[in-house]
């Protein structure tokens, strides 16, 4: 609620302290909502940044590859697709694409393959 109808700095606060765990938080049934809202509700500077810690990688980690196949974090990289600017939208797509094989294997992971399709087919 307060991410639709809050006053900006309540939902500046929210997206700060969610943004240090998105990745863990999204893979939460109940709390990859929150995340799915801060990226619908928050503004360009504050979804850029929750975009660019779940595409960070750590040598021994990949974030982005971990969340398209799990049962809700799937659904975070789907409204990323969905809200994102051609810079990141660009970026994910190239990242999704090297994965595609893998993410077939997945039930979730099938959703994101379905996702990418639909945007390859619109020329996205």
């Amino acid at each position: 609620m307060c991410l639709e109808r809050g006053k900006p700095h309540e939902r500046s606060r929210i997206i700060e302290k969610l943004t240090v765990n998105v990745v863990q938080l999204s893979q939460h049934k109940y709390a990859s909502n929150v995340v799915e809202k801060c990226l619908e509700y928050g503004d360009s500077a504050e979804r850029e940044l929750l975009i660019e810690e779940i595409l960070a990688d750590s040598e021994a980690n990949d974030n982005l590859l971990s969340m398209m196949k799990d049962q809700f974090a799937n659904y975070v990289v789907q409204k990323i697709l969905e809200i994102s600017n051609d810079k990141h939208r660009d970026i994910l797509l190239s990242r999704i694409r090297v994965h595609l094989r893998a993410l077939k294997k997945y039930t979730y992971g099938k959703h994101i393959v379905a996702r990418f399709e639909q945007l390859s087919d619109e020329g996205v």
